[in-house]
């Protein structure tokens, strides 16, 4: 459920700033506006948010500073703590996609940014069938992570990736649960969401999803 890369996070914890700052030259383009995408959920947002992988706690600082209800879900401490040391208010609870602690207000938008790629496909289901029974019938999701509009594209990726020597990138894009579009879609809309999806840079879209009644 994603806690299989609960090692790499807590490692990259005190670079991840860095590292969406555009300074890791593996992943300038999987970064790319990251400001922008982030700005982009938020605006998305309704007022009481769950938020999944809140990380360092750049997002989850937007939604506030929007002035929005937020409960942070993050199972790595050093990414938590990375984000307190920053000043974000702590919202952070422990816990992942799969397995969290229950709001305490009623949800209209669950995020997350750049995480739910560490799921299976059928974790992926999973997840959105208890987002979905959570929800209430106006609620939506909106997420921001790699994915790919064919198997095709995500394998030019990685060949692309070999050919520029980012060894490490490939190795993510190898070994990571990156879905495609159409599998994704699918396993939103028979958990009863509609969706779109909106390219933000080569590797990222955001999917929003919206519960239908």
């Amino acid at each position: 459920m994603g806690r299989e890369f609960l090692s790499l996070f807590d490692h990259w914890a005190d670079s991840y700033d860095d590292t969406v700052s555009g300074h890791d030259e593996q992943y300038e383009e999987v970064f790319r506006r990251y400001p922008a995408i982030l700005k982009e959920i938020a605006r998305r947002s309704g007022q009481y948010v769950l938020e999944f992988g809140s990380g360092t706690g750049n997002l989850t600082a937007l939604l506030l500073a929007a002035d929005k209800n937020v409960f942070g879900v993050e199972p790595s401490d050093a990414m938590k703590k990375a984000a307190l040391q920053k000043g974000v208010p702590d919202v952070f609870h422990d816990g992942d996609f799969l397995s969290f602690p229950a709001p305490p207000f009623e949800l209209d938008t669950i995020v997350s940014s750049y995480a739910f790629h560490h799921l299976t496909d059928e974790e992926k289901k999973q997840a959105i069938h208890t987002y979905s029974n959570i929800l209430h019938s106006d609620g939506k999701i909106v997420f921001a992570d790699t994915m790919f509009q064919t198997q095709a594209a995500h394998q030019a990726e990685i060949g692309k990736a070999k050919a520029a020597g980012f060894d490490q990138l490939a190795e993510d894009l190898e070994t990571e649960y990156y879905p495609t579009i159409d599998v994704l879609k699918k396993i939103f809309e028979e958990e009863g969401f509609s969706t779109s999806f909106h390219q933000m840079n080569d590797f990222v879209w955001i999917v929003e999803a919206k519960k239908r009644e």
